[in-house]
């Protein structure tokens, strides 16, 4: 479902549960996904009256959405507000740094770990434990344009994930992480 592009410039939203894909629509026709958005991060930006990224649920996305112009008197009114979402904005920097290193300096499988230890990091900010379950929010098509990989290279990488027991996957949806340090460590270090 799309995100009304027209509703984010005159509304901001906070997302409440799910996960929202951010796109950008190429000269071409191509829109790859540039970023991915979860609880209880803000979806628009105020004080700006056009975005030139889309946004599109990519898994059931509850959200509080309110006008931009009442969100900007708030945050002039609430200094308390106004420092939440510059941490947001410095989180989402800091997020999208680690992203680059992800897409120009690890391998496939690095990848493809640090694609699903995002979503696991994210899905349900309210989970606690060593293990999570959760429903991919993409395809294996956009998770291979998000990390710029082939379809067949993140399928052979969520394969041996599975085989490597870091992973459970059903119904090719599902992924349930027993132990979410292990995945966090096959981020870091490709061991064969």
């Amino acid at each position: 479902e799309l995100i009304h592009e027209e509703d984010e410039v005159h509304t901001y939203s906070n997302i409440l549960s799910g996960a929202v894909k951010l796109t950008k629509l190429m000269p071409d026709g191509r829109q790859p996904i540039v970023g991915l958005q979860f609880a209880p991060d803000f979806l628009g930006r105020p004080f700006v009256s056009e975005s030139s990224f889309g946004a599109e649920v990519a898994a059931d996305v509850k959200l509080c959405s309110f006008p931009k112009d009442v969100l900007e008197t708030m945050l002039a009114d609430n200094p308390e507000l106004e420092n939440r979402l510059l941490r947001q904005v410095l989180k989402e920097l800091d997020e999208a740094r680690q992203w680059m290193l992800v897409l120009g300096r690890m391998t496939a499988k690095e990848k493809v770990a640090s694609f699903l230890s995002l979503i696991a990091d994210h899905i349900d900010p309210e989970h606690e434990g060593d293990s999570v379950t959760f429903e991919l929010p993409l395809s294996r098509a956009e998770i291979a344009d998000y990390l710029g990989l082939t379809i067949e290279t993140v399928s052979r990488q969520i394969t041996r994930l599975r085989k490597a027991g870091v992973i459970v996957v059903e119904n090719n949806r599902t992924v349930t992480v027993p132990d979410l340090d292990r995945l966090r460590d096959t981020c870091e270090t490709d061991a064969g």
